[in-house]
């Protein structure tokens, strides 16, 4: 089915008479934080490009408890890496960095550090799962309550980890089983969405006694999140994973999708996020776009690059499967942009049933964005938003945000013992970004000698 022709939102705002300005990543939005800010981004980015750092992190955290003392050892942390990306562990801390993003133009996108890696034999039973079940609701709780002024409704959003409320294992058989010819009927989200809704019991033929039991669970804590998510006007943003767990992932997410982002609802209540550096990532997304507006379901996309580049081409080789991942970083880039130019085309179209975040840390990504956002008639503070990482990217995020964009910071909450590995992980995930973050320093390098030399100095908070 086609898309709609009528761009809805030119009516709300299109093409000025003076033209598209590009944005100016340069920096010169530093002069809003303070010495001490930047001093600290500067020396914690200069230490997670160092290789060994990331590679051997838990095992340093652990030798530097064991010499130091976990006091010292844990001030040392909150001073540096804990402080530069983490909002805190207190909900008074959570509100407190919220409040200070606010007064820079950005927007929180809070994430409960809870994972479960594949094949785990650590965290296993369903207790494990209640309690990150019980966390997720306390995330969309706390989402609500830190915003002063939360601004029009259904603009705060939170992201979900689907493997924190059920198992990589359970993912991976049902990715085995979508796979294969014929599966679609019985693992259809449409059924699935009915066993959320009815809360009856789903049997699948392919998943034994214990594995169905362990489904019906899983299907109820994404159902009650959804549910709370919506009861609390907080939008979902669901993480993408392997490739091996992904169509599980993507199963669940239509049916959460199917109940929650229908054309009474307000615009899509649960996102899914599509990953640029797979090959199979246009096509995938541009059969789920046109499968929405179809269906007259609101559709709603976090846009990436990706993070698992090293560990999909390990097992591609492992099982002897071609590589899934884009040749290169320049594929990569093709790829997201051609994947941008379709979301933002489709939001043109369908208007707020369409939405879409530009997760990217890349300066020509979101120029692309900005610069089509215009010509299409996009306004700035629409359905259309962009996503960094807290304590990383600044100099792009505070640019936007001073202009009037949506911008919202993915920032982790929690204590010391439950962020660490999480931060560390996600570092040894993103290791191209934070050695790709040279410009970034340089620039925090530049604004903290004009204030020694006395240029542009700013009082501190």
């Amino acid at each position: 089915m086609m898309l709609r022709t009528c761009h809805v939102l030119c009516s709300q705002a299109g093409p000025s008479a003076g033209g598209w300005q590009p944005l100016s990543f340069d920096g010169g939005a530093f002069h809003l934080k303070g010495t001490g800010e930047l001093t600290r981004a500067l020396l914690v980015l200069r230490l997670c490009a160092w290789p060994p750092l990331v590679t051997h992190g838990l095992a340093l955290q652990a030798w530097s408890r064991r010499l130091l003392g976990s006091r010292l050892s844990g001030a040392l942390l909150r001073a540096s890496i804990y402080g530069q990306f983490v909002a805190g562990e207190t909900a008074e801390e959570v509100k407190g960095c919220v409040q200070q993003l606010q007064t820079l133009g950005l927007r929180p996108l809070l994430a409960v550090p809870t994972e479960e890696e594949p094949d785990s034999a650590v965290k296993t039973g369903e207790a494990w799962y209640e309690g990150n079940f019980s966390a997720m609701l306390r995330c969309v709780d706390l989402s609500r309550g830190i915003l002063e002024t939360p601004g029009p409704t259904g603009n705060i959003l939170m992201q979900l980890k689907v493997t924190a409320l059920t198992s990589t294992r359970l993912c991976k058989d049902l990715t085995s089983w979508i796979r294969k010819p014929g599966a679609s009927l019985e693992l259809s989200p449409e059924r699935l969405a009915e066993a959320m809704d009815s809360g009856r019991d789903l049997q699948v033929s392919c998943l034994n006694t214990q594995q169905n039991q362990h489904l019906q669970a899983s299907l109820s804590r994404l159902h009650r999140v959804a549910q709370h998510a919506r009861a609390q006007h907080v939008r979902l943003l669901v993480d993408a994973e392997y490739t091996f767990l992904n169509p599980a992932l993507s199963l669940l997410v239509d049916a959460l999708a199917m109940r929650w982002n229908g054309p009474g609802e307000g615009g899509p209540w649960v996102w899914n996020t599509y990953q640029a550096y797979l090959k199979d990532t246009h096509e995938r997304l541009r059969r789920a776009a046109e499968a929405a507006d179809r269906a007259g379901l609101a559709f709603g996309v976090k846009l990436v690059r990706g993070a698992y580049l090293d560990k999909e081409r390990e097992v591609a080789r492992h099982h002897g499967t071609e590589d899934p991942t884009q040749l290169d970083y320049e594929a990569t880039s093709r790829s997201y942009s051609h994947c941008l130019e379709l979301m933002l085309t489709h939001v043109s179209h369908r208007g707020p049933m369409c939405h879409l975040m530009v997760a990217s840390h890349n300066e020509e990504s979101v120029r692309q964005a900005t610069k089509r956002m215009w010509e299409l008639g996009i306004p700035l503070d629409g359905p259309v938003c962009f996503g960094q990482l807290l304590g990383m990217c600044d100099h792009v995020s505070l640019a936007l945000g001073q202009a009037g964009y949506a911008v919202y910071k993915s920032i982790p909450y929690g204590s010391l013992e439950e962020v660490i590995p999480y931060l560390i992980r996600r570092a040894q995930e993103n290791r191209s970004v934070l050695q790709g973050a040279r410009r970034e320093q340089k620039l925090l390098s530049q604004e903290l000698w004009k204030r020694v030399l006395g240029r542009g100095l700013r009082a501190p908070h």
